[in-house]
Formats: C-alpha cells, structure tokens, sequence
C-alpha cells in the first residue's frame, strides 16, 4: 500500500459540500445531523473542521468540538476508496500532537468485527476504551440515540472525568437533557 502526500487545513463553508460527501459515505443517519444543521455548526466557534488534502483534493476529515478542557472529535473519515493508507491516523496524529486537553471520541461497542477493527485503529493511534455505559442523545430532530462508548487519548479516565466529558457533550453538542439518557 502506498501512502499519499497530505496536508491538512482547517475548512471553511465553500469546502463543506466536500465534508459533507464523505461523512453520508461513512456513517449511519443516526451519527450525523442532516446536511443544513451540520454545515450551520461552522458558525459556532466550539466547532472545527479539519480536512485533509492531496493534490487539492479533500481526502479525509475530522470535525471537533474545541472545550477549555476537552477536544471532542466528532466524525472522522476517510474517502472510503482511500482507507488504509494511513491518513485517518495522520489526521489524529495532527489533532493529538500538542494538545493539552483530554481528546475523546465516540466509538461503538466491539460487537462485530467492524466495531473491534475501529477500536484497534483507534487504540493504535493512542486512543483508550473506557467502560462506562453510554448513549449518544440524538444528533437531530428525528435520529435515534445510539449506544456508544468513550475513547480517550493517552489514557483511560475515571467514572469522575468520564461523567464531566459525558455531561460536557450531552449539554453542549447534543443540547440533551443528562437525565433522559444516564444509563
């Protein structure tokens, strides 16, 4: 396998239609806000996209939530003719190298060999599964919640900093009521 060149640059609006392709390519309806709301996030200054790039072409992604004490990486994808070639891992390498805060993500649990495969990426590239139960509220009006698990860069955390992280994300990305979705 041959690895490509890639640099990787924070988007802008007029680059989201690329995102957007790429994200209804490699998740289920239920992990993503339809295509008006997600693109309306990038006038929320907590939301970032990051993309990367070969040749001018947007190969990959990863969008954040940008906290004082927690990075939360939302969706990141690979052009799925591109997966394998190491650019999901540059991309994390690039969002984790200086970074201060706890990075987590959200990843389904190992059920089948395609969740277990997604893990392994992610514990390759430094991430930890961490074993409390979780739910993902629903993104959007009409999605369901999804049963999920926290990964966190480094290090595994405690019930305590997992419950901060959990309510951090239910109050200010899902803009869900804690109570409704504590397991």
């Amino acid at each position: 396998m041959q690895t490509c060149m890639i640099n990787i640059e924070l988007i802008s609006q007029d680059r989201f239609d690329d995102v957007f392709s790429i994200m209804e390519k490699s998740f289920p309806v239920d992990e993503m806000r339809p295509y008006c709301e997600q693109k309306a996030l990038l006038s929320n200054e907590r939301y970032k996209v990051f993309a990367a790039f070969n040749d001018g072409k947007m190969i990959a992604f990863a969008a954040t939530w940008q906290f004082e004490d927690v990075l939360f990486l939302e969706h990141l994808a690979t052009d799925p003719d591109l997966r394998g070639q190491g650019i999901g891992a540059k991309l994390l390498a690039y969002l984790t190298s200086d970074e201060s805060r706890t990075v987590c993500l959200e990843a389904e649990p190992p059920e089948s060999e395609i969740t277990r495969r997604r893990i392994a990426f992610y514990n390759r590239n430094g991430f930890y599964l961490n074993e409390y139960p979780y739910i993902q509220p629903p993104i959007s009006k009409g999605r369901n919640p999804v049963p999920l698990m926290i990964m966190t860069h480094g290090r595994k955390i405690d019930k305590v900093e997992f419950v901060k992280v959990r309510d951090l994300l239910y109050r200010e990305v899902y803009k869900a009521d804690k109570t409704e979705f504590v397991l």
